[in-house]
């Protein structure tokens, strides 16, 4: 197994899956010159992390990845155990890639949308608003549980990752108790902690 990835990104959740479910993998840093160059370009047109291969198989797109390693190893019980279980973990994945992620996307690539800074600016405040509101919901979610599911799933990862794109766009999440808990939980766990290590980031 091998992933492509770029620092802090959101391959770092596939990076944190990986350590999760133990089996050997490797790493390749990709920077964002490399991402566009014809080298990556081969793996994936759309010049994003993250990229993964097993054997001859190549993936990418996080929820499919995310997917695959959680049944490579279904000991670990990592997309849950029965399809109730199951289907609240792809529901809780869904929000975060297709809601949550995206909204960063955007304010991540502002610059992509419009080049007048007032209307930059717009963008950015009523992004992080509605961001607000996302993580408000999380937090709620979170009452009284250490996992957004039942048991620790892949979705789990994809929650820290986009609360350490919060600070960065400026979204206060400090007020927000149940997440505050679960990040610091998972800041303590081995794999995320090996998972930083890895990518420079700890």
């Amino acid at each position: 197994m091998k992933l492509y990835y770029m620092a802090g990104s959101c391959a770092l959740v596939s990076h944190i899956v990986l350590e999760w479910i133990g089996k050997p993998f490797q790493t390749q840093a990709v920077s964002r010159k490399e991402l566009k160059e014809p080298a990556f370009l081969a793996l994936n047109p759309l010049g994003s992390v993250p990229a993964f291969m097993d054997g001859d198989m190549l993936l990418t797109q996080s929820v499919a990845i995310l997917e695959y390693l959680a049944e490579s190893a279904p000991e670990k019980n990592l997309l849950g155990a029965t399809p109730q279980q199951r289907a609240e973990t792809r529901r809780a994945l869904s929000f975060l890639n297709s809601d949550v992620h995206k909204n960063f996307g955007v304010m991540f690539g502002i610059q992509g949308y419009t080049q007048n800074e007032a209307a930059q600016q717009e963008v950015k405040e009523n992004t992080a608003k509605r961001l607000r509101g996302y993580f408000e919901l999380l937090d709620k979610q979170l009452e009284g549980k250490d996992w957004l599911t039942c048991t620790r799933s892949i979705a789990d990862p994809y929650l820290y990752v986009v609360m350490r794109w919060a600070p960065l766009q400026k979204i206060d999440l400090s007020d927000l108790s149940n997440l505050q808990r679960f990040f610091k939980n998972m800041e303590a766990d081995a794999g995320v902690q090996a998972a930083l290590k890895g990518e420079g980031l700890a």
